[in-house]
């Protein structure tokens, strides 16, 4: 059977943890992610229909048709995968949430007639979906709800760009160390402030970050004139448009004491 070669983008995921759930959790899964892969690649402009699809039992492996960008995979894409999956796990019971390893990589790959796709990329981008720093990046990040790893040319033309949407700085580069295959690859892991650093604490470093101690709060407020220690402020608003702030005082804004 004739086949072709042709230049695709390639992208990946795979439940993680799926085994042990039983046939009826991981057949609910499997739906789930199968429709919101479907409904992301729609959102990112890629015509499903043409798109070849190979089932990997607790995940699926999508080749792009040919000419799509490969900045559309990342953004909106992946973007829009992770959002879908987190709404979902809001409501899903334990069984039921899912979180992903993901994977993009591009290359050329032989296209038979009857949709098979072969070829050195399609290694690659197995032995990102499997490799350790993805692997790590959602142990040590247990709220992230996907981590992506995309290949060192696959980040030259999609990633490294700037392009809207797509932040070159939320990449992380990493060593992949893979049966065959040995190289750089970038983690990513979307809606969680960035990559995990290697260490373990990295993860709580940055899940803390948002939030400010009261020590924090002390000290900014010392810093800007006002009493630091058990600073509060009450609202309350009436007909009258009455607002009071309580810390060691009371102002009033209506000018009545």
């Amino acid at each position: 059977m004739e086949e072709v070669r042709e230049y695709r983008a390639l992208f990946a995921v795979d439940i993680v943890g799926s085994s042990g759930r039983g046939d009826v959790a991981l057949e609910q899964i499997r739906q789930v992610l199968s429709a919101a892969v479907h409904a992301s690649f729609t959102r990112g402009g890629v015509d499903w229909d043409d798109c070849l699809r190979h089932d990997l039992g607790d995940g699926m492996r999508v080749v792009a048709p040919a000419g799509t960008p490969e900045t559309s995979l990342i953004h909106p894409l992946v973007h829009e995968l992770t959002a879908r999956l987190r709404a979902h796990n809001v409501l899903a019971g334990k069984p039921t949430r899912i979180r992903l390893r993901m994977a993009l990589h591009a290359g050329s790959v032989q296209v038979g007639r009857d949709g098979t796709v072969s070829g050195r990329p399609l290694e690659v981008l197995a032995r990102l979906l499997d490799a350790e720093p993805v692997r790590a990046a959602l142990a040590q990040a247990p709220d992230a709800t996907t981590a992506l790893l995309v290949s060192e040319h696959f980040h030259e033309t999609a990633v490294c760009q700037g392009r809207p949407g797509i932040e070159p700085a939320a990449f992380r580069r990493v060593d992949v160390r893979e049966k065959e295959f040995a190289g750089s690859a970038w983690l990513h892991v979307p809606a969680y402030g960035g990559a995990p650093q290697a260490t373990g604490s990295a993860p709580d470093r940055m899940a803390s970050a948002p939030d400010r101690t009261a020590s924090d709060a002390d000290r900014t407020a010392s810093d800007a004139g006002a009493p630091a220690g058990n600073t509060k402020m009450i609202s309350k608003a009436s007909g009258h448009g009455v607002i009071y702030a309580l810390g060691n005082g009371t102002m009033n804004i209506d000018g009545k004491k």
